[in-house]
């Protein structure tokens, strides 16, 4: 799949892996003590040993390296092969097996029918403007019974950033149409700095409506397990700051989901 949504995410992560962006430098200093604070620190995954699991649009060499650490069999699938090359020198580094895949998450047809146990998707469900084709692609090839983990923009505050700030609140004026594109300026903190030498076009994401994806999981067999805010308070902060957006409209949401095609084959039956 090479539209221009995909063309525009491939350009983009190119030039985001060139200037050393966040989230693109791999996890070089993890025991099974730190990879697990970092990807699980409240214990929900439990003991992950041996169980198959795919980073879903999350290459880069962080998640694939802390799930492979605590022993887990892992697939890393990504729509940017620069992103992938991250993913398979953190694998060199710690000398385990990672297997990476170059594709667009909206189609997962290179990957098995239930061949995991678990899909982890970091931040990049906006990236492409209907969750639904992602939800069930993600249940083709998650096992019954599988946990399906992602984070998302939280969609009332999708688009805000701290360049919003008017010095009484933070702005919002992008319509809640679920789909819209939606196109904002990067954060200093996305960058090293004097890393960013040439320009880089900012985020393309589209707008997943609360609805549509509360809705679109219950439509493709998902179970919601547990829904996070991403609310880490700092009322004392700098008006117009990172810290003191978070504090007013939290940024992201985690979603802890469980898949069960059996209430899908049971909702089926009912209506015919």
């Amino acid at each position: 799949m090479t539209d221009d949504v995909a063309k525009y995410n491939i350009e983009r992560w190119a030039a985001l892996v060139k200037a050393e962006a966040l989230f693109t430098r791999p996890w070089l200093q993890l025991n099974p003590t730190s990879a697990r604070q970092k990807v699980d620190p409240d214990r929900r995954l439990g003991d992950i040993a041996g169980k198959d699991l795919l980073c879903l649009a999350g290459g880069g060499g962080q998640q694939s390296a802390a799930f492979a650490l605590l022993g887990a069999r892992v697939t890393v699938f990504d729509l940017s092969e620069a992103q992938l090359a991250k993913d398979r020198a953190a694998a060199a580094h710690y000398n385990v097996e990672i297997k990476t895949y170059q594709g667009d998450m909206r189609d997962l047809s290179s990957l098995g029918e239930s061949a995991f146990d678990l899909v982890w998707q970091a931040y990049s469900l906006n990236f492409v403007p209907d969750a639904r084709q992602v939800f069930g692609q993600v249940g083709r090839v998650l096992r019954p019974n599988g946990l399906y983990y992602f984070m998302c923009a939280n969609p009332f505050a999708a688009g805000l950033g701290t360049r919003d700030w008017t010095g009484n609140g933070y702005l919002l004026k992008l319509p809640y149409i679920d789909g819209a594109e939606i196109n904002y300026a990067d954060e200093d903190w996305v960058f090293k700095t004097g890393t960013e030498t040439d320009p880089i076009n900012g985020p393309k994401e589209y707008r997943q409506t609360l609805s549509s994806l509360i809705n679109g999981l219950i439509d493709h067999g998902f179970i919601i397990l547990h829904l996070e805010e991403h609310l880490r308070p700092a009322p004392e902060a700098k008006p117009g700051s990172w810290d003191h957006l978070k504090t007013i409209a939290p940024p992201w949401l985690k979603f802890w989901v469980s898949y069960h095609p059996d209430f899908l084959e049971a909702g089926a039956s009912t209506t015919q």
